[in-house]
């Protein structure tokens, strides 16, 4: 004789601005210990940072978020977050193990956001509507390029179907 049993989830949970918290208060904690590092950014921007990424992400309006330092136009260490949906082995891991040691003479901080193809799929008129919610204005450009160094796959942070996977770009000599 043989038995099977068979459950259906018919509760749906939907990403919230608490799950959009959640995940950015783990990048805003990295930023915390740049900051405990290399001394920037300010606790100030840090907020308005965290808030800026809640606010896209709830909406899906982010594709991939970094900050870090460069010189020039040329990445000396930065941490860049690519928002992916969740798998049934999505990890949440711990924020941290940032690259320390890194020689910053003459570098200079760096934010930098691309909106996700949900963003661009808004009208102009809605677009606005949706800057005007958000603590800073940004203004348009492209990102630095990499430097002397690498990227590798550290983190990865995870709520509610979304996923944050973190890569590190990491200069060959520190």
């Amino acid at each position: 004789m043989s038995y099977s049993y068979t459950t259906t989830n018919t509760a749906t949970e939907s990403f919230t601005l608490t799950h959009a918290k959640y995940l950015a208060s783990k990048v805003t904690a990295d930023m915390v210990r740049c900051q405990q590092l290399y001394g920037l950014p300010t606790d100030p921007q840090i907020n308005i940072y965290g808030t800026e990424l809640a606010l896209l992400l709830r909406d899906g309006h982010v594709s991939e978020y970094e900050f870090g330092f460069k010189k020039g136009d040329q990445r000396l260490v930065s941490w860049k977050y690519t928002v992916v949906g969740s798998s049934l082995d999505a990890v949440d891991d711990r924020p941290g193990k940032m690259v320390s040691g890194v020689k910053l003479e003459n570098a200079a901080f760096f934010n930098f956001l691309s909106p996700s193809s949900k963003w661009f799929g808004l009208s102009s008129t809605e677009r606005e509507a949706k800057e005007k919610e958000l603590p800073f204005r940004r203004s348009e450009g492209n990102g630095p390029q990499d430097g002397l160094g690498y990227w590798a796959q550290d983190l990865s942070y995870s709520s509610t179907g979304i996923t944050l996977g973190r890569k590190t770009f990491r200069p060959f000599s520190i």
